[in-house]
């Protein structure tokens, strides 16, 4: 590591990669990457704990990957792989699940929102905590940048950690949780009172990574606001539509919030949704550009993913074995660690 902090993200293949992942994740992921010691997962295991059809799921890893390597995840920098590339993953959640409370697990609140509006739960979704935290702790992460809305899950994370380190030994790092506090709420901009979500109800919900010129001018053309004038960064709830686009502005433009402001004054809304539609679309083209050939590219894509996983395996395949070895198991003589 030559002493940089390890750092673990991950990011579900599933749904339509926006504007709000970008700023508020994948955009800092590449800049941290000399800085860093980073390992970026898809979780496709994580997907499935909610119905997925097969080959689109298949489809939308590989565009996820072709996404984070076009907005300039390096991997001669970061090692970016696919979960379930990495059979540890599954092993080590196994074994951290017998040692998790399950009051632990039913007072996560995304749990309860989730379980809340369907019929019936799976078990996967009440332990999708549990299998982040496998993801983390075998990589002796240090830090695990995450938005708002996942703090609950590190803190688990650590609480596992604590819980295993008490009872076997010193053994897991325990990490921390990195909220960027700007750019880690973009909102919908048909509701900007609701984060901007990859499963947006509807078009215009969301800006997409990779959508084309005409349809981010059609949803932010079309993006709420109210009905003053005035342009102005603001906490007002009526103005949230308004401070939304000013936050995708300042954050795509570079622009402090002073030049933003002083950039809009006088001008009106349309003149604001323009600016907007814009900076958003030089600053999408050349991702969308290198994803397009990304995409044209599917062998070559899925050998920088195979190498990944094998740059991830060298770490949590040894990992999983001491785990198995503190918990009590007996080791196999040899260890065939293919997939």
């Amino acid at each position: 590591m030559n002493g940089r902090p390890r750092v673990l993200s991950g990011i579900q293949p599933s749904g339509r990669l926006h504007i709000g992942n970008y700023l508020g994740a994948i955009q800092q992921w590449v800049l941290g990457q000399d800085a860093k010691d980073n390992f970026f997962c898809i979780v496709d295991l994580h997907a499935i704990t909610v119905p997925q059809d097969p080959d689109q799921l298949r489809l939308q890893t590989r565009q996820t990957a072709a996404i984070l390597l076009a907005a300039g995840i390096d991997p001669k920098k970061s090692t970016l792989f696919v979960q379930s590339h990495v059979r540890a993953h599954a092993e080590a959640c196994w074994i951290l699940n017998c040692l998790t409370p399950l009051g632990w697990l039913e007072r996560m609140t995304q749990y309860k929102s989730k379980a809340a509006n369907q019929e019936t739960v799976s078990t996967g979704l009440l332990n999708y905590p549990v299998l982040m935290a496998a993801d983390i702790l075998l990589y002796d992460a240090d830090e695990v940048p995450v938005g708002d809305d996942q703090r609950q899950h590190v803190e688990l994370t650590r609480d596992i950690a604590v819980r295993f380190n008490h009872i076997y030994g010193d053994f897991f790092v325990v990490p921390k949780a990195v909220i960027r506090e700007e750019g880690a709420r973009v909102m919908g901009l048909d509701d900007p009172n609701a984060k901007m979500s990859k499963s947006g109800p509807a078009r215009g919900h969301a800006v997409g990574i990779v959508d084309e010129p005409d349809e981010i001018r059609y949803t932010l053309g079309r993006a709420v606001t109210d009905s003053g004038r005035e342009i102005q960064f603001s906490s007002a709830p009526e103005k949230a539509g308004v401070n939304n686009l000013l936050q995708i502005y300042l954050l795509m433009s570079g622009k402090s919030a002073p030049e933003v402001e002083r950039n809009f004054e006088g001008r009106g809304y349309g003149d604001l949704k323009k600016a907007v539609t814009e900076v958003v679309i030089e600053s999408l083209r050349p991702i969308r550009e290198r994803y397009a050939q990304l995409m044209q590219e599917p062998d070559d894509l899925d050998r920088l993913l195979a190498t990944g996983a094998a740059q991830a395996r060298a770490l949590a395949e040894p990992k999983v074995l001491g785990l198995k070895e503190r918990v009590g198991f007996v080791l196999p003589t040899t260890s065939d660690t293919s997939t």
